[in-house]
């Protein structure tokens, strides 16, 4: 029988990460799954948590959003333990790009009966990230700015947030001067964003990368180059369906390890969290998670 630990974010999607692990957790204790709950104070307290279940064989949970699935999520890569997903946050991009059920019940069978398999995970590397792991993605460039506008977005959610972080962005945002190394082959880009992906969302909901896949060893590289601003508007809006990678400006590359430098200080982001500058360094870790799904 399952022994779970849930990891709670307690502010994930406006506080909702509680009530969404209650609905999980009836069907999983009807069913005869044992669960504890833990609520971290941070993400770097979540990890402590979740490496101590996973040292005791338990299941590990994580409850929210993005930021903490993808700080767990980095600290068991390598591991042997276990990872499942409630998704709770504003969000949500790697549990939609898994294809989670967002049916309670559904997600607890999944989690009570489910095979666990194994996904990609990303080692990622800066002069502010000695060394760490994620799950999703790494994007340079005005989508990092558009998603530190949203984190701090106190009256919008989901994907309305991201929608006006990103025009908040653009109305600022010069086009910048990348180099970029993919498995030792160097080139110049002048645009908007680079983005090494696992997962094809990012952006709640976006599909920056419809081709990625989190168990094919590779990262998609999205590079978006410069355009007048009107069309980078457009360019957005086709985020929605993935339709933006047929234009010329868009670029999609792929391979195992990427570099990222800049011509000027340029943010950075790791699964929805934005706290660094470029360069920045992001190889694949094939197989490395084995998660629920």
């Amino acid at each position: 029988m399952r022994q779970f630990t849930a990891v709670v974010n307690p502010t994930a999607g406006g506080s909702s990460g509680a009530a969404a692990l209650l609905q999980v957790a009836r069907v999983l204790r009807e069913a005869g799954a044992e669960l504890e709950t833990e609520y971290s104070r941070s993400l770097a307290h979540a990890q402590d948590i979740a490496r101590a279940a996973g040292e005791r064989g338990r299941v590990v949970l994580a409850v929210g959003g993005d930021g903490i699935a993808g700080a767990i999520g980095g600290a068991l890569s390598g591991t042997d333990t276990v990872f499942g997903l409630v998704p709770a946050g504003r969000g949500n991009d790697f549990a939609r790009a898994l294809g989670l059920p967002s049916d309670p019940e559904a997600l607890a069978r999944l989690l009570f009966d489910g095979r666990p398999r194994p996904v990609d995970t990303i080692e990622v590397r800066s002069a502010a990230h000695d060394r760490t792991v994620a799950l999703g993605s790494v994007y340079a460039g005005i989508d990092a700015l558009a998603n530190r506008h949203a984190n701090q977005a106190r009256l919008l959610r989901g994907a309305a947030s991201y929608y006006a972080g990103g025009l908040r962005a653009v109305t600022t945002w010069r086009p910048v001067d990348y180099r970029v190394t993919l498995d030792g082959q160097e080139q110049t880009v002048r645009g908007y964003t680079v983005v090494a992906a696992n997962s094809a969302f990012y952006g709640s909901g976006r599909m920056i990368a419809p081709g990625a896949r989190v168990d094919d060893g590779l990262l998609d590289v999205v590079m978006i180059r410069e355009a007048p601003r009107r069309l980078f508007f457009t360019i957005m809006n086709e985020l929605k369906s993935g339709a933006h990678v047929g234009r010329p400006e868009v670029q999609v590359l792929r391979g195992r390890e990427i570099r990222i430098e800049s011509d000027r200080l340029v943010p950075y982001g790791i699964d929805g969290e934005v706290d660094a500058v470029l360069p920045v360094t992001a190889k694949v870790l094939p197989g490395a998670l084995k998660i629920l799904h």
